[in-house]
């Protein structure tokens, strides 16, 4: 995720490439293999892996990669998958803070990418601890708006341990502790709401309103940061008002 505005969601979805695609889905496999790798390949038992064959499914990745992906991270294959997450802290234009979470077989190509995409796209690396404390872990769960409405959303999810429930036009954002993601899933699954994704996520604590032009500047380096195979998820805290989306999307 590279934000949580509309004009983002819209943008990014209009972008993609058939190499973006294919990036895409390469990330989450990934995300497939660990969560297999961790909590075997038993659904049942394994949620995080249900989130993450969910989320690879509803981004049209075949059931046959999918299917490999389980059997490869739970060393049904032979197969050795060793991964290793690591978040890197910096700044975009405008004092925008960015969390960059990768997740890598090979921590110096991660740092170098990181840094290259950072540099050339008017970013700065920051020191650990000083961006991170803009943004705390949560769940996020993001349900399509087009079959549903935010009452509907609020009844099901609210006693389930929801925080908080985010209209953003096209979606709706739900937001809940890292120990009620499970839960409120289920509660959606059992109101017969679909929903795109569930994962864990960092939210930020205060958003930093942008203009139009600092915004493009953020989304370039976005895009670049993207671009690397290894960075799964991109976290900004920055803020977008009306006026500056329609702005974003009338040139889109």
């Amino acid at each position: 995720m590279s934000g949580h505005s509309k004009w983002a969601t819209t943008k990014h979805k209009k972008a993609i490439t058939d190499q973006r695609r294919a990036k895409s889905f390469a990330k989450l496999i990934k995300n497939i293999e660990v969560a297999a790798k961790i909590g075997g390949a038993d659904l049942s038992g394994n949620p995080t892996l249900v989130d993450a064959i969910q989320k690879a499914k509803k981004t049209s990745v075949p059931n046959d990669n999918i299917d490999r992906a389980v059997k490869r991270g739970a060393g049904l294959t032979g197969e050795v998958i060793d991964y290793t997450t690591i978040v890197y802290e910096g700044y975009a234009g405008g004092g925008v803070a960015l969390l960059i979470e990768c997740l890598t077989d090979n921590k110096n190509r991660a740092a170098a990418d990181v840094r290259a995409a950072m540099t050339r796209n008017g970013g700065t690396m920051a020191d650990p601890g000083s961006v991170a404390y803009n943004f705390s872990r949560k769940g996020l769960i993001v349900v399509p708006a087009a079959n549903t409405t935010e009452d509907d959303i609020l009844g099901a999810v609210l006693d389930a341990g929801a925080e908080e429930v985010i209209d953003e036009g096209d979606t709706f954002e739900i937001i809940t502790d890292v120990s009620d993601l499970v839960a409120v899933r289920q509660a959606l699954q059992e109101a017969g709401i679909d929903y795109d994704s569930a994962d864990m996520a960092f939210i930020p604590n205060l958003k930093v309103d942008v203009d139009a032009e600092t915004a493009r500047k953020v989304f370039r380096l976005i895009d670049a940061l993207e671009d690397s195979d290894d960075v799964q998820n991109i976290y900004g805290n920055y803020g977008l008002s009306p006026e500056v989306q329609a702005e974003l999307q009338a040139e889109d």
